[in-house]
């Protein structure tokens, strides 16, 4: 019955996209030209408007047993406390349940909220709280990762460029090449696929010494990407390492492959930066994770959620940073004294 009343929500959004969002292409965020990088906000639209006393945000994420979501909620109560924005953090049971997401952002659409910051599980669960919402008058910005394609405004990072820089690690660390294999998240997800698709075509793209034996969905589940790591590895001894598309995920494969006997010969690399990921990473596990910085990732979605709020003309997608983030580079990015923000924009403008 749950599967049956899931279909109907993904139906009722094909329709909703149709109707809701004809004057609008189906966004695809990572390739989107109407776009602006998350430091040149102030440069090009000026400052932050103030909102008007009592303003407040309703923020719906996945779910907040993953600490990256957590996270993206800490950005967004920082964000809020130093732009004068309150905002309230709601968030599903788990990161699978979709109707509880979709009966969480409709609950808040009728609540009084002036915008909506939302993060979807898939990229259709809450296509029908979207076109609610523009009923409304209510402005909604989709904070990572999954894609709503009907879309107006999105704050998030470039999906495909996650494995893209965990492909390039592994041909620069492992010039040898070898098999190598994927821990996918759901299965259908923008950011999933996406993160994917950037990770095989770079280490195959033009050169043979790559092999991707596996791409498995993980679900975002640690013991799930366990038990499918373990089997792996049993199947391909000689596998010398993995890409996980989140950090949760990128830990239970770590556990298997220690179980195995294998640490420091088979490579893991997750997605997202959460701190356990930070403290595999500092014990000579996790061998890397691409850092979304997901603290500055709300900070960013406050500020634009003020933008529109305040009447000015947003780019339909907010670009956020990310760096592939390892034992030898740690430092640059936490440590005393580091200034993230700088750091980040020197990145941006270096590359």
């Amino acid at each position: 019955m749950r599967k049956l009343l899931i279909a109907g929500v993904i139906a009722c959004a094909a329709f909703a996209t149709s109707t809701f969002a004809a004057s609008l292409a189906p966004l695809n965020s990572d390739s989107e030209p109407d776009r602006v990088d998350w430091f040149d906000m102030s440069a090009k639209f000026g400052p932050v408007p103030k909102p008007a006393d009592g303003t407040t945000a309703g923020a719906v994420a996945k779910t907040l047993t993953n600490e990256y979501w957590r996270l993206l909620g800490d950005g967004y109560t920082k964000g809020g406390g130093r732009l004068g924005l309150k905002v309230d953090l709601q968030a599903a049971q788990s990161e699978g349940d979709q109707l509880g997401q979709l009966s969480i952002a409709e609950t808040m659409i009728t609540q009084g909220y002036k915008v909506l910051l939302v993060s979807p599980q898939t990229d259709a669960n809450l296509q029908p709280a979207i076109e609610q919402a523009a009923a409304a008058g209510i402005p909604v910005v989709n904070v990572n990762d999954a894609v709503i394609p009907s879309a107006e405004h999105y704050v998030g990072n470039v999906q495909r460029d996650n494995g893209v820089r965990a492909a390039r690690w592994f041909i620069k660390n492992r010039p040898d090449g070898g098999k190598v294999a994927v821990i996918e998240g759901m299965a259908g997800v923008y950011a999933a696929v996406q993160r994917t698709e950037g990770f095989k075509s770079t280490i195959t793209g033009g050169s043979s010494k790559f092999q991707v034996v596996a791409s498995i969905p993980g679900n975002w589940d640690r013991q799930l990407s366990n038990d499918a790591a373990a089997t792996l590895l049993q199947q391909h001894p000689d596998l010398i390492g993995f890409y996980c598309n989140n950090d949760g995920m990128a830990l239970g494969v770590v556990e298997a492959v220690k179980a195995a006997g294998l640490l420091g010969k088979v490579a893991v690399i997750g997605t997202d930066g959460i701190s356990d990921a930070y403290a595999s990473i500092r014990a000579g596990e996790l061998t890397g994770t691409v850092d979304s910085f997901p603290v500055l990732t709300g900070e960013v979605a406050v500020e634009a959620a003020l933008r529109i709020l305040g009447g000015q003309k947003l780019p339909r997608v907010v670009a956020t940073p990310q760096a592939l983030i390892t034992k030898d580079n740690l430092g640059r990015y936490y440590g005393d004294g580091v200034e993230l923000r700088a750091v980040l924009t020197e990145d941006a403008k270096s590359n």
